[in-house]
C-alpha cells in the first residue's frame, strides 16, 4: 500500500499474484541496471509522474477487471493506472528475460519500461495480469529512462483493441493515461532528439510470459528455475496437458507451435505486419504482444516492413512472418531441451507448426475469396495468380477483398470498374495490369459458380473474415497529431470504429478509405522506428 493510502475507488480490486508467489524473485530491490540472474523478476514500484491524466479507456477491457465506467472516469483511476499510487493487493514487479534480436543473442533484455502491478481474479474466476508500459526505469531499463512516449502509446492502445476485435489473438489495453511530462526522444535516430509529450498505456493479458522469459534462463545454465517457470507456465495456462513431465513437456511445445501458427495465420488474414519478431516479443500464449514498428499493408505487398531497423535486410517483412516465427520456435526448442533431453518431441513440435501453417494459411485464403470447398492445385493456382495480380500494381489489400465480395458473379461487365478505386494507381492499371486481372476475375467467376453460392451468401461469408477497417498507419497519425495537442477526441473515435471493424459503418466511411497521398513517406505513416 503507498503512503497516500488505500484507493477506496478501486479497493474491490481482488490480486492473486501467483507469478510473485511461485516463481524466484531477485535479491535486490532497487532501480540499479544490473545483470538480474537467479530470478524470474524483480519487485519494482513504478515511478510517479507530475500530472496524469486518463485520455482514453477500453471499457470492455476495464468489465474484464470488475471495473465500471464511472470508476474508469475518477482521479483515482488516473493515478493508480500511471503508477502513482497503489492499491491493497498490488506486489509490482518487472520481469527478466532474453532473446534473439533480428537473429542475434542479445542477452539480458527484460522489462525495461513495463511493471506489472500484479493479477486481478476477476469475479468469473480469471486470472488478468495489469502491466504498465512507460512506468519508470526497472534494472533491465539499459540506460534508457524507462518512459514511454504519447505517439507510441496511442498506437499501442489502439492496435491492441482493433486486434481483439477483428479476432486475433492479442494483449489487451486497458488505458491511456497522460503524464504531464516531457520524454525525450530521438524518432529517426538521426541525432535530432526533441521532447514530446509522455503516457502510460495499462496492457491486460492473461500473462506477458515470451519466448525470451525460458530462454534467459538455459543460456545461463539455471536449469533448476527454468523447470519451475516451464511447471508454473503448464500448471496456470496449459492444465488441460497434465501434470509437468518430460512428455507434458514436449505436447506444451507442441501446442505453443500450434498457438503461434494460429496467430501469424490471422495477421497474414488482415495484413498486420508486426515489424520486430525478435523472440523477446512472441508470447508463449500466442498472442499478439508488444506493438512497437508495426504497421498494416495498404498496397499488397509481401517484402513491406514497416520498421526502419529492418529496411536493409526486410527479416520480418509481411510475407516472412511465418517463417520467422518458425526460427523463434526452433529457439524456443532448444531452451525447453534440458528440461526433455530428447531431439524427437521438439521436432514433432515444430513440424506440427509447419503443418498447422500449411493447412490454415490456405483455408484463410479460401474463405477469403468466398469459396467452401478446397480444388487442390487449381486452387492454388487461382491464388497464386491473384497475389500476383495484386503485387504487380499497387493494390489495397483490405478495400480488394471487400469490393471482390460485393461482384455479381454474373455481371462480369461491371467488375473491373467496380474493382478501379482498391488501385492506388488506376491509371496504370488500366495499361499494364487490366487484362491479367480480368483474366482472374474470369478464373474466379468461374469457380464461385462451381460451388453454387448465391452472391448474398458468398458476400456474407466474406465480409466475416476480411475486415473493412484496420488500424491504418495514418489513422492512428491523425490520432496522434490532434493528441499531442491535447485533443484525444480521434483516438476515442477510432477505439469505437474498431470495434466493429467487420460492420459498414456509413458514419465512418472516410476511415475506410485508401492511404492518402501525403501519407506515403510521411514517419510515423509509411516507416516507423522501435523508438517510444
Amino acid at each position: 500500500m503507498s503512503s497516500s493510502g488505500v484507493m477506496n475507488n478501486l479497493s474491490h480490486l481482488n490480486f492473486d499474484n501467483r507469478f510473485v508467489s511461485d516463481l524466484p524473485a531477485d535479491v535486490e530491490q532497487t532501480h540499479r541496471l544490473r545483470q538480474v540472474r537467479n530470478a524470474c523478476f524483480s519487485f519494482m514500484r513504478p515511478t510517479p509522474v507530475k500530472a496524469p491524466r486518463l485520455m482514453a479507456h477500453a471499457q470492455e477491457v476495464a468489465d474484464l477487471l470488475d471495473i465500471t465506467s464511472e470508476q474508469c472516469q475518477s482521479d483515482e483511476f488516473a493515478q493508480v493506472f500511471a503508477g502513482n499510487q497503489m492499491i491493497d493487493g498490488m506486489q509490482p514487479y518487472a520481469v527478466c528475460y532474453g532473446g534473439h534480436q533480428f537473429g542475434n543473442w542479445a542477452g539480458q533484455l527484460g522489462d525495461g519500461r513495463a511493471i506489472a502491478l500484479g493479477e486481478v481474479l476477476n469475479t468469473k474466476g480469471e486470472h488478468w495480469e495489469i502491466q504498465l508500459k512507460g512506468a519508470g526505469p526497472t534494472p533491465y531499463s539499459r540506460r534508457a529512462d524507462g518512459r514511454a512516449v504519447l505517439r507510441s502509446s496511442i498506437r499501442e492502445f489502439l492496435c491492441s483493441e482493433a486486434m481483439h476485435h477483428l479476432g486475433v489473438p492479442t494483449t489487451r489495453a486497458l488505458s491511456l493515461v497522460t503524464t504531464g511530462e516531457e520524454v525525450w526522444r530521438d524518432m529517426m535516430y538521426d541525432g535530432n532528439p526533441k521532447a514530446e509529450p509522455g503516457a502510460v498505456v495499462c496492457r491486460v493479458a492473461p500473462s506477458f510470459l515470451r519466448l525470451g522469459n525460458y530462454q534467459i534462463l538455459t543460456v545461463r545454465n539455471e536449469i533448476d528455475n527454468l523447470k519451475k517457470l516451464a511447471d508454473f507456465t503448464i500448471q496456470n495456462f496449459y492444465s488441460h496437458l497434465g501434470t509437468p513431465s518430460k512428455e507434458v513437456y514436449g505436447e506444451w511445445v507442441k501446442e505453443v507451435c500450434e498457438r503461434t501458427a494460429h496467430m501469424v495465420v490471422h495477421w497474414m488474414r488482415v495484413g498486420f505486419v508486426h515489424g520486430v519478431m525478435n523472440t523477446d516479443n512472441l508470447s508463449v500464449l500466442g498472442l499478439t504482444i508488444d506493438y512497437g514498428p508495426y504497421g498494416w499493408l495498404e498496397n499488397y505487398d509481401p517484402d513491406w516492413t514497416p520498421n526502419t531497423t529492418d529496411a536493409q535486410h526486410r527479416r520480418y517483412r509481411y510475407g516472412a512472418q511465418p517463417e520467422i516465427a518458425l526460427w523463434n520456435l526452433h529457439r524456443f526448442a532448444e531452451a525447453i531441451y534440458p528440461l526433455i533431453q530428447d531431439v524427437k518431441p521438439l521436432e514433432d513440435a515444430l513440424l506440427h507448426y509447419a503443418q498447422v501453417m500449411q493447412e490454415e494459411h490456405r483455408s484463410m485464403f479460401l474463405k477469403k475469396l468466398g469459396l467452401t470447398q478446397d480444388r487442390g492445385d487449381a486452387d492454388t493456382t487461382l491464388i497464386q495468380n491473384l497475389l500476383r495480380c495484386m503485387q504487380s500494381t499497387e493494390t489495397d489489400m483490405t478495400l480488394f477483398f471487400r469490393a471482390l465480395a460485393k461482384l455479381e458473379v454474373n455481371e462480369p461487365a461491371s467488375w473491373l470498374a467496380q474493382l478501379k478505386h482498391v488501385y492506388y494507381d488506376p491509371e496504370d492499371f488500366e495499361r499494364h495490369h487490366q487484362e491479367a486481372m480480368n483474366d482472374w476475375l474470369s478464373a474466379y467467376g468461374q469457380r464461385v459458380n462451381e460451388e453454387g453460392l448465391s452472391d448474398d451468401e458468398r458476400q456474407k461469408s466474406m465480409n466475416a473474415i476480411n475486415p473493412k477497417y484496420v488500424m491504418r498507419n495514418y489513422l492512428a497519425q491523425l490520432a496522434i497529431d490532434l493528441a499531442e495537442e491535447g485533443d484525444g477526441s480521434k483516438v476515442k473515435e477510432l477505439l469505437e470504429v474498431m470495434r466493429r471493424p467487420y460492420d459498414e459503418q456509413p458514419q465512418y466511411e472516410d476511415y475506410a478509405a485508401k492511404r492518402p497521398e501525403w501519407a506515403r513517406r510521411r514517419v510515423g505513416c509509411s516507416m516507423l522506428s522501435c523508438s517510444s
